[in-house]
């Protein structure tokens, strides 16, 4: 029988055993008394079981082993199973979620779609964010399209905080760039197209109708923050035929998850395990050198789970580009590296900003130094001016 396999991280005053098998019979099937004993065996293939469980330096960990029969798919069904109500009790943090091959959803485009949707082959994939978050009128989104897209960047987003607002709702932002992405293409002959992920808000009643009809209107990309809005209508996108453009994930509210330390779900599950199950394309992270507070550990299990997933990891929240032979060691190519401010507020403007990434990639190739007085002048060396490297 298939098995759920779930790492649970206790602390150093705790009963593991204990705990455990809370865990293992009080989420699954719970206890019986005599009047089902005849229905033991079929109440028992629902049933957890402790697998192992092992003293840490500050605590211990244990592993319970669930029938995957109990959630046949749905990432919902799935937290309700492993946390559900114990995570009431704020006594453990899950740090791995060990699945069966082929369980949920898998993302249709991943690293390699998203590679073929854009042309880009054997180098990071280049992202921007529309910046300022707020204030901007649609026409000015373009503009900024426009600009960022002749100087070569793959792909583009919304900010995630950008609501429908009066006057620039998701609908007004892609009527207005499309044609920009039309143009980009039609000056890119053979080549891929420049991706938009325009980000997806509002009341969830409305949602997917909204993804479809942003979709009919131009959209080759969607951006959904599925730790606010929800795994299930990740899903749920992900499983249309209707919406087939690559699903971007952010990770706006993550943090209520994964936070704490001895509480909640360790990052590699919120941004790795549970987005690569429920259909996601590519997922934004915090990059720990970044202007968020990171660890090395917890980037290096989202960026392994995406992986191994075959969805696109990408580091973001101050990048720019004299950390780029930093990242370039850290990810190789199979990257997209997103920057907001290190494009939009480059000293020579946005087009230079993107420029600087790709002069940067060459003086990495090329193992030349990143020391501001051996770069020729222009936009690399303006941008390691201003955030050095």
């Amino acid at each position: 029988m298939e098995e759920i396999v779930v790492t649970y991280r206790f602390g150093p005053g705790a009963d593991p055993a204990k705990e455990a098998r809370i865990i293992a019979v009080g989420q699954t099937a719970g206890t019986w008394d005599e009047k089902w004993a005849s229905r033991s065996a079929d109440l028992g293939r629902h049933l957890g079981k402790v697998q192992d469980i092992r003293p840490l330096v500050d605590g211990y960990e244990a592993d319970v082993a669930f029938p995957a029969v109990n959630v046949p798919d749905g990432i919902g069904a799935l937290l309700t199973m492993i946390y559900g109500k114990y995570s009431l009790s704020g006594r453990s943090r899950i740090v791995d979620v060990r699945l069966p091959e082929g369980w949920g959803l898998p993302s249709r485009f991943g690293i390699r779609g998203i590679r073929q949707k854009t042309g880009v082959r054997d180098r990071p994939l280049f992202m921007g964010i529309f910046k300022p978050s707020l204030g901007l009128s649609p026409s000015d989104l373009a503009h900024l399209l426009r600009e960022t897209a002749e100087a070569g960047l793959d792909i583009i987003k919304d900010d995630e905080i950008m609501p429908d607002l009066p006057g620039c709702t998701a609908l007004d932002r892609i009527r207005a760039c499309r044609p920009v992405l039309e143009k980009v293409q039609q000056k890119r002959p053979g080549q891929g197209a420049m991706l938009y992920a325009v980000n997806l808000s509002g009341s969830g009643a409305g949602l997917h109708e909204k993804a479809r009809l942003l979709v009919k209107e131009g959209a080759n990309a969607l951006l959904l923050s599925a730790p606010a809005y929800g795994y299930a209508l990740l899903e749920e996108l992900a499983s249309d035929p209707e919406i087939g453009v690559p699903l971007f994930v952010h990770p706006a509210f993550a943090g209520a998850y994964s936070g704490a330390s001895d509480h909640g779900l360790d990052w590699g599950v919120v941004l790795g395990t549970l987005p690569v199950r429920s259909g996601a394309d590519a997922v934004l992270y915090p990059a720990r050198y970044g202007s968020l507070p990171f660890s090395e550990a917890d980037e290096r299990r989202i960026a392994g789970n995406l992986r191994q997933g075959g969805v696109l990891p990408v580091p973001s929240a101050g990048i720019h580009p004299g950390i780029l032979p930093r990242l370039m060691d850290d990810y190789g190519p199979d990257v997209a590296l997103n920057a907001g401010t290190g494009i939009m507020d480059h000293p020579m403007g946005p087009a230079a900003g993107v420029r600087a990434f790709f002069e940067a990639l060459e003086r990495w190739e090329k193992k030349e130094p990143f020391d501001p007085g051996t770069i020729p002048g222009g936009p690399l060396k303006a941008a390691v001016e201003k955030w050095g490297r």
